[in-house]
């Protein structure tokens, strides 16, 4: 039996596939939009595994995703969407996607792909960032204790995107791939100036944690 986290804001969408998860055997924790999801999902080291909805009310699932990875949730994540382009969903690769399923879909395969994302778990223990840090895609915000301070979308993608695999180097070209449109060209220096609004922000919140640039490679948090 898995543990499965769902978050679909569609009540029929949300009772049908968890009905057919628990058919199978497994368990099902729901949330209805982003801001749940990210509540009660983020620190759930019990999920085996994850289904979002890309078209949430309050958030665009991609953003959820990057805020669960950031928030130290290391369970695969399944794609739920209506959005079937090419660049749609390398788009959700880009956020932390494991998985992607397009709408309309077979309950039965959407529970055979999550199975098959259950086996394929790693087994190493889930790393974080820091344990105050939380970003909210719903608020768009970045959060440090009780200080708060808004970010700007590509902000907190970008935030997000570095944030999401701790101790390790978050290249420039996936932080383009997360932060920005598909196919935008970026400028270094417009990288350059978002990570110096990053920083003036986490300390905004009273942040322990540094922005730091890896000459030629990326960004870091330290």
């Amino acid at each position: 039996m898995a543990r499965i986290g769902l978050c679909e804001d569609d009540p029929a969408i949300r009772r049908v596939v968890a009905e057919g998860m628990r058919l199978h055997g497994h368990e099902v924790v729901t949330a209805y939009d982003g801001g749940e999801a990210v509540r009660r999902f983020s620190h759930d080291l019990t999920l085996d595994a994850l289904i979002l909805d890309i078209g949430l009310p309050d958030a665009d699932g991609r953003d959820v995703a990057l805020a669960l990875r950031s928030n130290g949730q290391p369970a695969p994540i399944l794609f739920l969407t209506a959005l079937g382009q090419l660049h749609d969903r390398l788009a959700g690769f880009a956020a932390g996607a494991d998985d992607y399923l397009a709408k309309p879909f077979s309950v039965a395969e959407l529970v055979a792909r999550v199975e098959a994302l259950t086996r394929r778990r790693s087994a190493q223990p889930p790393t974080t960032a820091g344990d105050e840090l939380v970003l909210d895609p719903g608020r768009h915000a970045v959060r440090c204790g009780e200080h708060e301070v808004k970010l700007t979308p590509t902000e907190f993608r970008m935030l997000a995107a570095i944030t999401s695999r701790p101790g390790e180097v978050a290249r420039r070209r996936a932080v383009v791939a997360a932060a920005w449109p598909d196919g935008a060209i970026v400028a270094e220096n417009t990288i350059d100036a978002y990570a110096a609004r990053i920083r003036r922000k986490l300390k905004e919140v009273g942040s322990p944690l540094e922005l730091a640039t890896v000459r030629g490679v990326g960004f870091e948090l330290r």
